[in-house]
């Protein structure tokens, strides 16, 4: 089977963006339809990622179209240079009449080039869209107040942070850059949609209410590396029910205390498998379980009498890639405040 690859373009000056781009709409009048929804900026500093993000937004822009604004920096390149390409990410539209586009722009920046960053991007927007950027590296000082001040929803992956609170302090001061415009969109976060969403929906009946209150342990199983989406999950419980970390007895078990003053313990446990494989929580003679089913795409949930077999009950899981993240996430709205209450409950154990 051939393999498909992904051109970032055709080479344009900067200066010319716009007449090329208009250039290029004119050559496609008739077959090509252009939509926008929003601005879509990706900032990356790995090599390669011209081309990886291209392949990306491709898929992106089948069911989110955008002006995608795609940026390649090296900062530590010895000589200084710019260089832009422009493309369009064309989908046959419901009716099959004709091809729905996105505007893609990239940009490769080098060296001293790169603190052009926020001039590139504001120069690019289309017209009033709302602004996303999705972040790919660490955040870095000094966070420039003139790049944040229009950001309305920065996206980034705390997964692959190695210092979490310090890169969550510089995602903070940007937020106050921009006087608390931006809602913070992180990708661990929307990795647990719909794991929080099976767990939740144990107790939609008022009557199931009460075992919140005598949850008394607990156990997470995450994949390799993922101990921060575990802990996530987590604080996103402890900011629900009210719950308080206690102590970290050790990097696999959690103390806490409920709103009673109870104690209760959450074990972690790292293995082999998904980004989170499995969590059982106790309460008084019942168990809640949700885990990943064997085909991989799919929940199993499942209550009942510790120790005894329970019916499993299927439903749908999230995937674990770039595309499916940022889709997920493009479909949300709102100031993401669960988010935020849930790092704070665990903020200290990331």
């Amino acid at each position: 089977m051939p393999v498909e690859t992904y051109s970032v373009g055709l080479p344009v000056e900067i200066g010319q963006i716009d007449r090329e781009l208009k250039r290029l709409w004119a050559e496609g009048e008739g077959a090509m339809t252009r939509a926008s929804h929003i601005n879509l900026a990706v900032y990356s500093e790995e090599p390669g990622s011209l081309a990886r993000n291209t392949e990306i937004l491709s898929q992106i822009t089948e069911n989110h179209a955008c002006r995608a604004i795609v940026i390649a920096a090296d900062p530590s390149a010895e000589r200084d240079r710019v260089e832009a390409w422009i493309s369009a990410h064309c989908h046959i539209s419901g009716t099959g009449a004709k091809r729905v586009c996105s505007e893609q722009i990239s940009f490769l920046l080098e060296g001293a080039s790169v603190k052009l960053l926020p001039s590139i991007v504001f120069s690019q927007l289309d017209s009033d869209l709302p602004l996303y950027l999705w972040w790919q590296s660490d955040f870095a000082e000094p966070m420039d107040p003139q790049l944040w001040a229009w950001i309305d929803r920065l996206i980034y992956d705390s997964q692959r942070w190695r210092d979490f609170d310090g890169q969550m302090r510089l995602v903070e001061k940007a937020q106050r850059e921009a006087k608390q415009r931006i809602v913070l969109c992180d990708l661990n976060w929307t990795r647990l949609v719909h794991f929080r969403l099976a767990f939740a929906q144990f107790f939609d009946h008022p009557a199931s209410h009460h075992h919140f209150h005598e949850i008394e342990s607990g156990s997470v199983v995450f994949g390799h590396g993922y101990r921060s989406t575990a802990l996530l999950f987590v604080g996103w419980l402890a900011a629900q029910l009210g719950w308080e970390i206690s102590q970290a007895l050790a990097p696999e078990t959690i103390d806490l205390k409920n709103r009673e003053g109870k104690t209760l313990r959450i074990d972690l446990q790292e293995r082999e498998g998904s980004a989170i494989t499995w969590f059982m929580a106790h309460s008084g003679a019942l168990e809640f379980c949700v885990k990943m089913a064997g085909c991989g795409d799919l929940l199993e949930v499942c209550r009942g009498a510790r120790g005894e077999n329970h019916t499993h009950q299927l439903l749908p899981s999230g995937e674990n890639d770039p595309v499916k993240l940022v889709t997920e996430e493009l479909m949300r709205g709102g100031p993401h405040q669960v988010y935020v209450n849930a790092i704070e409950k665990v903020r200290s154990l990331l």
